[in-house]
């Protein structure tokens, strides 16, 4: 069927349903593992690392023992803080095996196209009654950017419109090679400050700007900002990124993502502190002020998305 690898393997930590966001439509989320980005914002750093990674929720524990004995590397013990030692755990999923009340989980498993394909075929109806259809979302997509790839021509094999969410930070090839498949980028442009970017998010943002300019020329493309207080949260920061995002072929619309803190349980999953402290919510109205920077440069704005 048009040369697609069913069998390919990916990493898949979720898949999410019913979405109206992300795209147009209904859509299904898939999330794929690995990012090269550190965003100290990040919402789902269970997708960060590339291979599968094991989460503790103590709430959940009952104290049992059962997973202490099995585990390989001995890196599970009460005299450890947070429980897990994650220098040796090897990410087996031995204990998650053994344990009664889930409070042991591993995050992202092995699936291969044709199984993603069975589980989006159950929300099928809902792409064409919408237009709807799927997203690949992370971690960053293109950080496993081959089953990206077929995941993406097997949704075109059966007329599902196509999105993906995406920072950009790859290379030029795999754009190239990847976006005629994508019918919707949602691309993240943090700041145009490049000391600002490289400080928050670990990485340089030319390679970012220089990809954004390169995925408009290839498909359409949503420019999205996540609005962090005292990072961009001014109407300089925002007005100019507006200015790129007008510089990107065929652009017209700029989303406002207000910062949340709806990740933030999931580091005391992954035994991290929440890098961001105790930074309240964003609401609409908090970023409301921001619209005529966006505006202003001829651009339509949209809160959330």
């Amino acid at each position: 069927m048009n040369g697609i690898d069913y069998d390919m393997e990916g990493i898949v930590f979720d898949i999410q349903r019913y979405s109206i966001h992300d795209g147009p439509g209904v859509r299904t989320i898939v999330f794929l593992k690995g990012c090269p980005l550190r965003c100290r914002w990040c919402s789902n750093p269970e997708s960060q690392a590339p291979e599968p990674e094991l989460l503790f929720r103590a709430s959940s524990c009952i104290r049992c023992g059962q997973c202490t004995p099995v585990c390989p590397t001995k890196a599970l013990s009460r005299d450890n803080p947070g429980f897990v030692d994650r220098d040796k755990c090897v990410k087996c999923g031995t204990c998650v095996g053994v344990c009664p009340t889930d409070a042991l989980t591993i995050s992202g498993k092995k699936m291969t196209i044709a199984q993603v394909m069975l589980e989006l075929r159950k929300d099928a109806i809902h792409y064409r009654r919408s237009g709807g259809g799927v997203t690949l979302s992370g971690g960053e997509p293109l950080f496993q950017h081959a089953f990206a790839k077929e995941l993406l021509k097997a949704c075109h094999e059966q007329g599902w419109n196509t999105a993906m969410e995406t920072t950009g930070y790859t290379t030029r090839e795999i754009i190239r090679d990847v976006m005629p498949h994508v019918d919707h980028a949602l691309v993240d442009i943090k700041t145009i400050d490049p000391a600002n970017h490289q400080a928050n998010t670990g990485v340089d943002n030319r390679i970012i700007l220089e990809n954004a300019l390169c995925i408009a020329s290839l498909t359409h493309a949503v420019v999205r900002i996540p609005v962090v207080p005292g990072f961009n949260d001014t109407e300089k920061a925002i007005g100019a990124i507006a200015d790129f995002a007008k510089l990107m072929p065929g652009v017209d619309t700029v989303h406002l993502l207000p910062y949340h803190t709806y990740g933030e349980n999931k580091y005391a999953l992954l035994g991290r502190p929440y890098p961001m402290g105790d930074l309240a919510n964003l609401k609409p109205d908090d970023v409301s002020h921001l619209v005529p920077a966006v505006e202003q440069a001829g651009l339509k704005c949209q809160i959330g998305g």
